[in-house]
Order: structure tokens, then sequence, then C-alpha cells
């Protein structure tokens, strides 16, 4: 698939020397900082789920609590 972006000059110019600095294509560039953008606001979502459970019920555990739990002791 190919996909088509607008930069300015400056934009361009930023993005193909911060990819030549890196060894990477502009194309792997584009393409790792969507993907790690589209990540970030995934974890971001699981943590603030997991915040809001953890308000409701402030129950926590030790490691060894868990590992007992699990037969891992």
């Amino acid at each position: 698939m190919t996909i088509s972006i607008r930069l300015s000059d400056a934009d361009a110019a930023l993005i193909k020397n911060y990819a030549r600095l890196n060894g990477i294509s502009i194309s792997e560039l584009v393409r790792q900082s969507a993907l790690e953008r589209i990540e970030d606001e995934y974890d971001l979502s699981a943590f603030a789920a997991a915040l809001e459970e953890h308000a409701a019920n402030p129950q926590t555990y030790t490691l060894d609590e868990m590992e007992r739990e699990l037969g891992l002791k």
C-alpha cells in the first residue's frame, strides 16, 4: 500500500535527515513512528482502565502472595 503525505520543505528535510542519521528509510521511519504512536495510545487506554479498576477495588498483593496463588512457589 502506498500512502502520500504533504510536508513543508523544512519538515521533509528534518524527516529525511533523521532517517539518514539513524540508517533507516523514510518509509521505515514513518511506519515505526505511526505504529509506536498507536501502541502508546493503546497502552495509555489500558493503563486508564486498570487505574479505574484499581480505584474501584484497591486490593493489592505482594509478589510472594501472587507466586503462591499461581503455584509458582
